[in-house]
């Protein structure tokens, strides 16, 4: 088979990195001011940041197609609540999209949580952006909004969206 998942070690913190610089220019491009994406590629996706994030808990996995990388996901276990799994990071690049990448990520993090013994997955999304309708099509629930001051007078605007996935 051509695609392929796997857990990400803290070395490989430079695939989430190159990805992200990839991928977020396209998705926020009509959402985040330039100024915006930069800053917090640089805040979220600095690779001794990711690395840290790994080696204190948080999970990334990465989807490859014929051996190269055309995804990501990042989740930690028991947070915002003990028993939830929260999935801080979810992107595909934008020509692999449509393609099931996506849901094989997910696939992936639904057996985590099962694993994890975790019955609710938990994630926060820009209430612009369209990925909004694939999580609602997973089966998530808007169940409220916040918007985060990031500093540098940016703003996060989020919904906040879960899935109870057994009871």
């Amino acid at each position: 088979m051509s695609i392929k998942i796997r857990q990400l070690r803290a070395v490989e913190a430079n695939i989430v990195h190159d990805l992200a610089w990839n991928i977020w220019p396209h998705t926020f491009k009509d959402i985040l001011e330039e100024g915006q994406i930069k800053y917090m590629l640089e805040w979220m996706y600095d690779i001794n940041t990711l690395q840290e994030q790994m080696l204190t808990g948080t999970i990334y996995f990465a989807v490859e197609e014929f051996g190269s990388p055309r995804g990501f996901i990042g989740v930690e276990p028991n947070f915002p609540i003990s028993g939830s799994l929260r999935i801080h990071k979810f992107y595909v690049l934008p020509d692999h999209q449509g393609k099931g990448l996506g849901r094989v990520l997910f696939n992936q993090v639904v057996d985590t949580a099962f694993d994890l013994d975790c019955r609710k997955l938990h994630l926060n999304v820009n209430r612009y952006n369209k990925s909004v309708e694939f999580y609602k099509y997973l089966g998530f629930q808007i169940t409220g909004e916040e918007n985060i001051d990031i500093g540098k007078d940016y703003l996060m605007e989020d919904y906040i969206m879960e899935l109870e996935l057994f009871s």
